[in-house]
């Protein structure tokens, strides 16, 4: 088996963007338990399960650092002891509001305006923990030039393992895959406004960092542990247990 773990922002079990986002994308990470998607009216239920099959394999989440296998020398448990350590120093802070975006294709959820208080989390979480990273291997590397990257993607993806970090990073929510015919994408939009208008235009409070695991290739992402910004922590795990 390959596990691979990243850290991620997620909601809170009790927020009600984790409700909503959970009915739409069919899965919530924090359970591992799956649904079959609301009915949409407008919508296809097949189409809409292709729509989310692949945000819905990750979890809801915005990306902090993304999915990395750790190093040889070192455990899972290594991993979590180091992550709660890291955000017991953090303060917890919101995001003024949030808005929904297309993204290259995609719809998701993304900061109104730059928070620079979030692009510094995803900094230092970039950069603290690539010592747990495995280095990309060339089939990687290879896979990940292939999809395009400007000369500075390519720096950071061979230091960093990924091109989309720093200054190349942008916090997004995602709701759904690539939607490329442009009719359809502007009907899923209409949806997915009314489906999250109670929280759109809303401040998005941070106040947890997350590592979610993925047992093996192919199989979905759920959260291994989620610790409170600023100390105090709640773990969720089936292999390590908090001392």
């Amino acid at each position: 088996m390959t596990q691979r773990y990243a850290l991620y922002y997620a909601p809170r079990p009790e927020a009600a963007l984790n409700a909503i986002a959970s009915q739409w994308l069919g899965r919530n990470p924090e359970t591992g338990q799956t649904r079959a998607v609301r009915p949409v009216p407008g919508l296809h239920p097949e189409r809409h399960a292709e729509i989310v099959a692949e945000p819905s394999l990750y979890g809801f989440h915005g990306t902090l650092k993304a999915p990395m296998t750790l190093a040889d020398e070192l455990s899972e448990g290594d991993f979590v002891e180091a992550v709660g350590r890291f955000a017991a120093g953090q303060r917890a802070f919101a995001v003024p509001a949030i808005e929904l975006a297309e993204l290259s294709g995609f719809l998701a959820l993304v900061p109104a305006t730059r928070c620079a208080e979030l692009q510094d989390l995803a900094d230092r979480c970039v950069v603290e923990f690539d010592e747990f990273r495995r280095p990309a291997d060339e089939p990687e590397l290879a896979r990940r030039r292939a999809a395009g990257l400007t000369p500075r993607q390519d720096v950071l993806l061979s230091r960093w393992g990924y091109p989309y970090v720093l200054d190349e990073w942008r916090f997004h929510l995602t709701l759904t895959g690539r939607l490329r015919e442009a009719s359809e994408r502007a009907t899923v939009e209409t949806i997915l406004k009314q489906r999250f208008a109670g929280v759109l235009e809303q401040p998005l409070p941070v106040n947890d960092l997350c590592i979610f695991r993925q047992p093996d290739v192919g199989r979905p992402f759920t959260v291994l542990a989620r610790f409170r910004l600023g100390g105090g922590r709640r773990v969720r795990t089936e292999t390590w247990q908090a001392p």
